[in-house]
């Protein structure tokens, strides 16, 4: 019989069965209400499913232009998936790129290159280690200027990095410009898988262990555990594991490196999404490498997904310090799903939550502020969690350290220089004049090496504070129309004289803090990737607190809470 035929059929029991009536009623409007909502929203999409059909149809029809369909809804599909999140992408039919974030391998010469502004080309920013591209000669600071006989003036890193990638196996030219010299190299390509562990040793206190991990791709939790195994053959008694400027990976990786550490059968992750599919707990399934060995944990905003998964667990186990600044905060998970051609979309399904309960992720990218930026949980509205141990501990987004290292503020002059090719110029330079240096970890200049790096930038036409005399030019305009400029024009003088830097004098007065950065891209020069590594180790602030923690037995149990 038809429910409402029963609803309204005379029934026995007065006010009660009035109230039943109602009762029914009450609860079939929420589905009543979401069957309409369900139905709108279908609605809209056929409606602008339709209209976004019927405008390609009249642009290909009488569009001036011929247009190429897989670039115009290319870009529509791209426009798309920004709405939505960062993180949300669509791969076209065999894809490079995809290929390299799921197994971190690719067909190339193995080597990071960058557009030089001066040369408007692409140059070698640093082949790896055991690379064709280093096997063949090819150097740090090389002018790439052609490609298998094409010319790459004036193209884009993405499009020269595209063409010195191809089928493993294949043989092409590389012609390059190395100071006023051109050199050709036949390379053949490989297949490159960059090691993800690139250093581990000893630190200088001779019974602390250090590991650094890069990534999260396929084989991250073999390399670590071979590395903690040796390091606990040299003798350490304790443990580095940095984590810093780690953007994440597999979560499988995720959870078997914190296994190495944590007991059995301890959830490590969960995730929770819309579809009931998505849901899925992550527990250890081994018996750990070591359960009790003091552990510090170094994180900082670059240190995303996989890394905060890691650090997180370790943190609501209180099995390690944290230490550091804050993570990044991105705890949203992706699948990947096949779409027709060969393609695959890679899609936001769910969100991780580590065992605290607590959820990573920081940004709402759905209700952006109005400069279009995605919002975060302001500290005074997060939630209130505790570790195993009973440690308060808050969600918001991102994993907060036990221990905050706050990194040194640099001059706007210094931040400027990174961001120029003036550190590169130099120490290619600096390395053709030097064909060898101490080892990696002992890198100094001498005053005269210091003194030509400052001379160098002085006379290279280098100007610091453009940003500021940009504003200050726009003002100097709005004042003009505004009809104050006479008034004001002894204070507008006064503030460019301050905007105007003596680059020289700035350099030597600011060594200390402008030094460990040209020597971070000289050793990379010498030593490639694990001596940067270890360059960069050298007066660290992380490093020199974490001793510290690690060998006060009653301070890192304190801060454990234990």
């Amino acid at each position: 019989m038809n429910m409402w035929k029963l609803l309204f059929l005379p029934q026995k029991g007065g006010r009660r069965s009035k109230a039943l009536i109602l009762y029914i009623i009450m609860c079939m409007l929420p589905l009543s209400v979401a069957a309409q909502k369900k139905e709108n929203a279908n609605s809209a999409i056929s409606r602008n499913l339709e209209l976004f059909n019927d405008i390609y149809k009249q642009l290909d029809l009488f569009y001036v232009d011929s247009l190429n369909a897989d670039t115009v809804i290319g870009w529509g599909i791209r426009s798309m998936l920004q709405q939505v999140d960062p993180f949300t992408d669509y791969f076209p039919d065999d894809d490079d790129d995809l290929r390299q974030m799921a197994t971190g391998k690719y067909a190339g010469i193995g080597s990071v290159i960058r557009y030089h502004r001066k040369e408007q080309r692409a140059v070698i920013s640093e082949p790896y280690e055991g690379t064709p591209s280093q096997l063949a000669g090819v150097l740090a600071g090389d002018v790439i200027l052609s490609v298998d006989g094409k010319d790459v003036k004036g193209m884009l890193t993405p499009k020269v990095s595209s063409m010195l990638r191809g089928e493993a196996g294949t043989t092409f030219e590389l012609k390059v410009r190395r100071g006023q010299e051109e050199k050709s190299f036949l390379i053949t390509r490989q297949l490159i898988q960059l090691p993800q562990v690139p250093y581990a040793g000893m630190l200088s206190d001779g019974q602390t262990g250090y590991i650094y991990l890069t990534g999260f791709t396929e084989g991250a939790c073999r390399e670590v555990r071979q590395a903690l195994d040796e390091i606990r053959s040299q003798g350490a008694k304790r443990l580095v594991l940095d984590l810093r400027e780690n953007p994440g990976g597999a979560v499988n990786e995720a959870v078997d490196i914190a296994n190495l550490f944590l007991p059995k059968g301890k959830k490590v992750v969960y995730t929770k999404g819309k579809m009931t599919r998505t849901n899925r707990e992550y527990y250890t399934a081994t018996e750990p490498v070591d359960s009790v060995m003091p552990l510090v944990v170094l994180v900082d905003g670059g240190s995303a997904s996989a890394s905060e998964i890691v650090a997180g667990a370790l943190q609501d186990f209180d099995r390690a310090v944290i230490m550091g600044a804050r993570t990044f905060g991105k705890g949203l998970v992706q699948m990947m799903r096949e779409v027709p051609y060969h393609g695959t979309l890679k899609l936001t399904t769910s969100r991780y939550y580590i065992p605290s309960g607590r959820c990573i992720q920081a940004y709402d990218y759905r209700h952006l502020n109005a400069d279009g930026s995605a919002g975060i949980v302001p500290d005074s509205l997060t939630n209130l969690f505790h570790t195993a141990g009973g440690r308060e501990v808050r969600d918001g987004g991102g994993i907060k350290p036990d221990v905050e290292v706050k990194p040194d503020s640099l001059p706007t002059m210094i931040s400027e220089l990174l961001n120029s090719d003036e550190f590169f110029d130099y120490a290619t330079h600096f390395c053709r004049q030097h064909p060898t240096v101490a080892p990696a970890g002992k890198l100094s200049l001498s005053d005269e090496d210091y003194a030509a790096f400052a001379d160098s930038i002085a006379a290279s036409g280098f100007e610091a504070g453009k940003p500021a005399k940009e504003l200050l030019k726009v003002l100097r305009d709005v004042i003009r129309r505004e009809g104050y400029q006479e008034a004001a024009q002894a204070e507008l003088d006064a503030l460019e004289s301050k905007l105007t830097y003596d680059m020289r004098s700035d350099l030597l007065r600011f060594r200390k803090e402008v030094e460990p950065y040209l020597l971070d891209e000289i050793a990379h020069r010498y030593y490639y990737q694990k001596g940067g590594v270890q360059q960069q180790l050298v007066d660290d602030p992380c490093i020199e607190r974490a001793l510290q923690v690690l060998s006060d037995e009653n301070e890192y149990k304190k801060i454990l809470g234990k």
